[in-house]
């Protein structure tokens, strides 16, 4: 993904209230450690050190009282400052929609321009692996029943942490 397209989707992310931190896959275990709250969740992530104290494997009652839930993110799309979240049997899905901030851990190369972009990526795992995938914007908002209300159906607030393709090791964060 171009530097541009990084700055877009960091851009997006500001203006729906999310915040970015981001640095080097191998500050994933500090990253992360610093963005969740307590008690918190996840699901295993390749070549990414989850903390210790993550349960990765919780109980329905570990998950309806978690304040966070750490995934990975499949895919960003800059435009939107969407990300996609799979369905799997890792319970990726109900670590993100069921507590109050999700921790969406995404690759900078992971990073495409837009809608397109995004289909032309999910069109062949949806029909040659049979792949669910949620398109994630931001905290969860709802006007249904009047004002708007955050957290109706799913995260209060959304934290990504952008695992740069770079070494560089300082860690921004943007807030």
């Amino acid at each position: 993904m171009s530097v541009a397209g990084s700055s877009l989707f960091k851009r997006r992310l500001d203006s729906l209230g999310v915040t970015v931190t981001e640095g080097p896959e191998h500050s994933s275990t500090e990253l992360l450690e610093a963005a969740a709250g307590e008690p918190a969740v996840g699901v295993e992530i390749p070549g990414v050190s989850l903390p210790g104290r993550i349960e990765t494997e919780p109980t329905a009652a570990e998950l309806r009282t978690a304040h966070t839930g750490i995934t990975a993110a499949s895919l960003g799309i800059a435009e939107y400052g969407s990300v996609a979240i799979e369905a799997d049997r890792a319970g990726t899905e109900p670590v993100s929609l069921f507590v109050d901030r999700h921790v969406v851990v995404l690759r900078e190369s992971d990073i495409v321009a837009d809608m397109p972009a995004a289909f032309a990526w999910l069109g062949p795992r949806a029909r040659d692996d049979s792949v669910d995938v949620v398109f994630a914007t931001g905290p969860s908002a709802t006007a249904d029943m009047g004002g708007l209300v955050h957290g109706a159906h799913g995260p209060k607030e959304v934290h990504v942490v952008l695992l740069t393709d770079t070494e560089n090791p300082e860690v921004t964060t943007d807030e």
